[in-house]
């Protein structure tokens, strides 16, 4: 069992909520997180056979992907869709936790899952659209405690650069410093001038560890007041974004590709644009409708381009850029059930935390084929 407030806050150290696209509806979107939540249950859609469910099951918390809530409510009754799941929720004490665009940006998320099942390597973000900003640490040290300071910094992920961990530069000087009445300095007197051994420590720091590393750095700092400097610094942060594009092991005819994909995420069938007997290698997939980005597919240089809700018009553009589409549908987004129940198990568990979690089995496909 667990607050409902520590689920979302381990949960959204993997999405975080600044990785959202502007004006995307996420977060809590029914209910109360300030409770005890003793299962949650992970889900594409928040439809009213999902809500059924997590009542029969005794969930206390629902995340999903697609929010139940897209546009604003003028009313909440039994008279519209959103209206029947927002009371049923309520009603039982369910809260509905959405993370969207922000679990497709993620690393580690929507479309890396995606990317994995069809099995690309060396992908790389399609549609940037969030740098991270990267600081510049500095911190100044007594002799004595350097190691501990320089420890509890690496410890907190801070000195990240490229596939270097751990960076850190020092300088030896001298500090000074006169405590004023009522202090209680670590080293001196009150009202007396201290010059003290001190050692310089400079790291970087990304935007998403700032609190993480300063904390850290006080914690471990024998120091009452700590003097530091944290400055913005021209370093390329990480680039997130929708979208990966990266290669096959082997090249596939299309026809062979589409064959392929369908496999991968267990559809009936998958439509798709090109010539059949054309191969491919380079492929660039974006969950979801990805009709907006079939120019920066082919711009990135892929040979097809996996996405869903292929529009008729689109698949025209692609055929005249030249660009194959495979369309196995929106649903397949659906890898994020058990992407996210494996995430959230590994950060339970380091937490120890005793949480259940379960993936609906709800069937939220509209589509039947014949």
């Amino acid at each position: 069992m667990a607050n409902g407030n520590q689920v979302i806050q381990l949960f959204e150290e993997f999405a975080p909520k600044h990785l959202a696209v502007e004006g995307d509806k996420i977060g809590l979107q029914i209910g109360s997180l300030n409770k005890e939540v003793k299962r949650v249950m992970v889900t594409l859609d928040v439809l009213e056979s999902v809500v059924d469910e997590a009542i029969e099951k005794e969930v206390d918390l629902i995340i999903a992907h697609h929010p139940p809530i897209f546009s604003p409510l003028s009313q909440v009754n039994d008279r519209s869709t959103a209206g029947k799941i927002t009371m049923k929720c309520i009603q039982h004490d369910i809260a509905v936790f959405v993370a969207h665009t922000n679990l497709d940006v993620c690393v580690g998320g929507v479309n890396d899952w995606m990317s994995e099942a069809i099995g690309l390597h060396d992908t790389k973000v399609l549609v940037p659209t969030y740098e991270e900003p990267v600081y510049k640490l500095t911190v100044f040290v007594p002799e004595t405690h350097a190691e501990d300071v320089s420890r509890a910094l690496g410890k907190a992920g801070a000195g990240h650069i490229g596939d270097y961990a751990d960076c850190q530069f020092r300088v030896a000087g001298t500090g000074q410093f006169t405590p004023l009445e009522g202090t209680t300095p670590f080293i001196g007197t009150p009202n007396e001038t201290e010059q003290v051994n001190e050692v310089r420590i400079e790291t970087v720091v990304r935007e998403s560890q700032k609190k993480r590393v300063l904390r850290a750095m006080k914690d471990a700092h024998p120091y009452e007041e700590v003097a530091y400097d944290l400055i913005r610094d021209e370093i390329e942060g990480h680039v997130y974004g929708l979208g990966r594009i990266g290669k096959l092991g082997q090249a596939l005819t299309l026809e062979e590709f589409a064959e392929h994909v369908k496999t991968s995420f267990g559809v009936e069938g998958v439509r798709f644009v090109g010539d059949s007997k054309r191969l491919i290698e380079k492929v660039a997939v974006l969950g979801g409708d990805g009709n907006k980005y079939v120019s920066a597919a082919h711009f990135k240089g892929a040979d097809a381009y996996v996405t869903g809700d292929l529009y008729f018009h689109v698949a025209h553009d692609a055929m005249a850029l030249g660009l194959a589409v495979v369309d196995p549908g929106h649903h397949v987004e659906s890898v994020m059930k058990q992407g996210v129940v494996d995430v959230l198990a590994e950060k339970f568990q380091k937490a120890k935390i005793d949480v259940d979690l379960i993936i609906s089995e709800a069937n939220t496909n509209p589509f039947q084929f014949k």
